[in-house]
């Protein structure tokens, strides 16, 4: 099995990649290894982890974002396909609801009336286009740093 130097001896997804610990691997190469999730929102719920350990998306280097979408994208085909969905739900949360501190996408088959409500959380509206103004200008003061 492949090791990484860079693995976390106590993390789940480290163990998952190096063989440690079993799982119902449905693609692996040289960045990513994909599995089905132990408790899937519906059955074809697939994990992309990273091979090397990082915690969040924003640790992962610049390098292997689009690499690994790449996978992500190509995994999210065969899911849809293989477990005749009408579409998918493709996501990843950074530390706040992140059972696993390893970077992982969910990759989840959906269909119509499937019982999931799009996201899982309250939608809410800004109180006002000035609110919403002051809002986009913060984040274009972040991202013109």
């Amino acid at each position: 099995m492949h090791s990484d130097p860079q693995a976390h001896p106590d993390c789940l997804f480290c163990d998952i990649v190096a063989g440690r610990r079993g799982s119902h691997r449905v693609f692996e190469d040289e960045l990513v290894v994909a599995f089905l999730d132990a408790r899937p929102l519906f059955h074809g719920h697939t994990l992309v982890v990273p091979r090397e350990h990082h915690e969040t998306l924003t640790d992962l280097p610049a390098d292997m974002v689009g690499p690994l979408f790449e996978r992500v994208r190509r995994i999210t085909a065969a899911v849809e396909s293989a477990m005749g969905a009408a579409g998918s739900f493709v996501a990843a949360n950074n530390r706040v609801s992140q059972s696993v501190p390893h970077f992982h996408v969910h990759v989840v088959p959906r269909n119509r009336k499937d019982g999931l409500r799009g996201f899982f959380w309250p939608r809410s509206r800004y109180g006002s286009e000035d609110e919403a103004e002051d809002v986009a200008a913060r984040l274009r003061a972040e991202l013109a740093e």
